[in-house]
C-alpha cells in the first residue's frame, strides 16, 4: 500500500532536489528528524540548513504519513518511497506601473509517496 501526498510550494527548486535526496528511502521517523535538525539548526548538509524547503517538506511528510495512518499501514514499518522535486509554472509578482515588468516567483511541484517496506 501506498500514500501520496502533493503540493505547490513558494522554495526554490535547488534547495528541494538537495532534500529530497536526502530523505528518499529513510524510514519516515529518521527523514522527519532530519528535517526538523535543519529547521533548528542542529545539523547541516554542505554547510547548509535550507530552513525554507525544509519546514515545505516536513509538512508534507507529516501529511504523507497520516494518510498513510488513515489507509492503515503500520506505522514503524513506512519509509519515503519517492520524494521528488518538478519546476513549477511560471509566477510573476506584479509591479505597480504597467510599463514596469514584474519579476519570477520560484515555484516548486513536490511530491512524497511512503510505502510499507
Amino acid at each position: 500500500m501506498q500514500a501520496t501526498a502533493k503540493t505547490t510550494a513558494r522554495v526554490s527548486l535547488k534547495h528541494c532536489i538537495i532534500l529530497c535526496k536526502a530523505i528518499r528511502g529513510k524510514r519516515v521517523i529518521n527523514a522527519k528528524k532530519l528535517l526538523q535538525n535543519l529547521i533548528d539548526k542542529k545539523e547541516s548538509i554542505d554547510g547548509k540548513y535550507y530552513t525554507k524547503a525544509s519546514k515545505h517538506l516536513l509538512e508534507l511528510l507529516e501529511s504523507a504519513e497520516a494518510n498513510a495512518k488513515q489507509k492503515g499501514i503500520n506505522e514503524e514499518k513506512i519509509f519515503v518511497k519517492v520524494a521528488k522535486a518538478d519546476k513549477g509554472y511560471t509566477f510573476i509578482l506584479p509591479k505597480s506601473r504597467a510599463k514596469f515588468r514584474g519579476r519570477k516567483a520560484k515555484v516548486t511541484n513536490l511530491e512524497i509517496v511512503v510505502s510499507e517496506r
